[in-house]
């Protein structure tokens, strides 16, 4: 099996931390040049520092933020002129928790805005190259509730859908100049964000050990992933071994979600 990513060019996004580092990483340890986003310039140097001794390289970070795509497209496309990348991980932190009835307009504009609109905008800037390469490789790492609503979770139901909706119409467009297009979707993860998901389930008579038990209650393998296994999901769909596989949601989840 052919996982070997020498000589390609991978730009993650929200790669300091989490699923996005993870992600980062794995793809180092195959050979590839890893470029990642960020806000934090502290957690960035320790990312670059651990990819460093991880493999491939050379590697470089960009501190950029999803709410100024302006200066995103900017400094991401000065980047790619000196050096294209072949594959784009698209990986951005999930709105807060909340009922979609209580969810503004504006909640759902910056939501869509810093997912599907930074989403695509990424994708027009890496396309030029993975043409010309005859190798390209989009990952979008969305959430299960792509294939099933997550209860309290509104903003991100519907903007998370409508990023793999995009996906799926996007591979059918590139599939031919041997660009693959495909959603990896996480479930629980042990990560900042489920941490945050936690703390907002907790109640006067339920601790967050509680929460975790009756979240794991519904996972089979009753143990959330850690970020590497989701990570290792990422790195297969962008090597070589995956060249035919497109327009997939693949949940990475345990067993949670019921539906196929």
């Amino acid at each position: 099996m052919n996982l070997n990513l020498s000589g390609k060019h991978a730009l993650v996004g929200g790669a300091t931390q989490g699923i996005g580092r993870a992600s980062a990483l794995a793809l180092a340890s195959q050979g590839a040049a890893v470029t990642i986003l960020g806000r934090d310039h502290g957690r960035m140097r320790e990312t670059l520092d651990v990819l460093d001794v991880s493999g491939g390289g050379p590697h470089h970070g960009l501190l950029v933020s999803n709410d100024d795509r302006n200066g995103l497209r900017t400094r991401v496309a000065e980047h790619l002129s000196q050096h294209p990348a072949q594959i784009l991980i698209n990986n951005t932190g999930g709105p807060p928790p909340g009922a979609i009835a209580d969810a503004t307009e504006e909640q759902f504009l910056a939501t869509f805005g810093q997912h599907l609109l930074v989403n695509r905008l990424l994708a027009e800037l890496t396309l030029p190259a993975m043409r010309a390469a005859g190798f390209g490789r989009i990952v979008n790492i969305i959430s299960t509730s792509v294939k099933e609503p997550i209860p309290g979770l509104g903003v991100s139901n519907t903007v998370r859908g409508a990023v793999a909706s995009w996906a799926k119409t996007l591979a059918g467009e590139v599939a031919a100049a041997g660009i693959t297009v495909n959603n990896v979707l996480p479930g629980y993860t042990r990560t900042a964000r489920l941490d945050g998901l936690i703390a907002s389930k907790v109640k006067d008579n339920l601790d967050a050990d509680a929460v975790a038990t009756a979240m794991l209650a519904h996972v089979p393998m009753r143990r959330f992933a850690d970020a590497s296994e989701v990570a290792d999901a990422v790195a297969f769909l962008c090597s070589p071994a995956a060249s035919y596989i497109t327009g997939i949601n693949l949940p990475v989840d345990g067993g949670r979600t019921m539906s196929l």
